[in-house]
């Protein structure tokens, strides 16, 4: 016996968002009549999480569906959005729901004018577009944001998903993608950096010695925030900031055979700096202690300066 309220779903984008998503709501019942996919690996995406759905040009998807899932990339979205009005594509009544975590719902105001309920639902999750994100939905929260009346509707497809919707204010939006990509991307920038300094010391599966200490560190600060802070920089060793940075330094000088590594000094200068700021805001030590910890992480004399782009 099929489920009340079940939708006709198409989906724009077969990428590891789209694909992904479009199973989820699939594995809920919903019907996903038609798909959209360009690229090769999109086209082997839609047709090992999707089997089945027919695979067709983006205004055949939206003339078929009741609920259009928009995923593309963020800077495509309102092109496409604004071309498919033109097209008279979209239709009184349709829910429209992209997956952009920078947007809320005004860049589909086309989508409005012509009668369609705009959505915005963007999981806060980093998807593989394998089946074993499905499981990861589960353990997902989605940031919301809909015309207060139609906010209901976008909080049912995240929770029929086996997800939990968190309402974001329109207005809000940037910031809160913000946060996600500082913290999600950023995060693999400074693993891969440790990384790195650990290969070029001879250090063999690097990530055998870093895995633990992350994961704890991860666990920790999720768990108590700053609280969990430890370290030179939240001690105030600045002897052993200073031989960090001049070790980073060596690492980092263009003159070597592999180039150097120059964006870890950099990278090591700013986290340090930030978190001895934050340090002093917590009252862990005074601003003597901050401002000495500065100066040892300032260039010496001897560095190269960084090339102009």
């Amino acid at each position: 016996m099929t489920r009340p309220g079940r939708l006709g779903v198409g989906i724009i984008g077969a990428g590891k968002v789209g694909a992904v998503l479009g199973a989820a709501l699939r594995a809920a019942e919903h019907a996903v009549v038609g798909v959209s996919a360009v690229s090769e690996a999109s086209r082997e995406r839609a047709e090992t999480l999707l089997p089945g759905v027919p695979i067709l040009e983006i205004p055949d998807v939206v003339e078929r569906a009741e609920l259009v899932l928009l995923a593309v990339p963020d800077d495509a979205l309102a092109p496409l959005v604004e071309g498919l009005a033109k097209l008279g594509a979209w239709q009184p009544g349709q829910l429209v729901a992209h997956t952009s975590g920078r947007h809320g719902v005004g860049v589909l105001a086309p989508v409005r004018a012509a009668g369609a309920i705009p959505l915005a639902i963007h999981p806060a999750m980093t998807f593989t577009g394998m089946s074993l994100d499905l499981g990861r939905i589960l353990d997902c929260r989605f940031g919301v944001t809909a015309d207060p009346a139609m906010l209901p509707i976008a909080q049912a497809l995240v929770v029929e998903m086996g997800a939990e919707p968190v309402v974001i204010a329109e207005g809000d939006r940037v910031a809160y993608h913000a946060a996600l990509a500082h913290g999600s991307n950023h995060l693999v920038t400074l693993v891969a950096q440790a990384a790195e300094i650990l290969g070029r010391i001879g250090v063999d599966e690097p990530d055998h010695l870093l895995g633990p200490l992350l994961r704890a560190s991860l666990d920790n600060a999720l768990a108590a925030g700053e609280a969990a802070l430890t370290g030179p920089v939240a001690r105030g060793d600045v002897g052993t900031v200073a031989a960090h940075a001049e070790a980073l330094a060596e690492l980092a000088d263009p003159a070597a055979a592999d180039g150097g590594a120059s964006d870890i000094l950099e990278a090591y200068r700013a986290m340090a700096l930030a978190t001895a700021r934050r340090a002093e805001r917590r009252g862990l030590y005074g601003p003597e202690m901050r401002e000495r910890l500065e100066e040892a992480l300032e260039p010496g004399e001897d560095e190269n300066p960084r090339e102009e782009l």
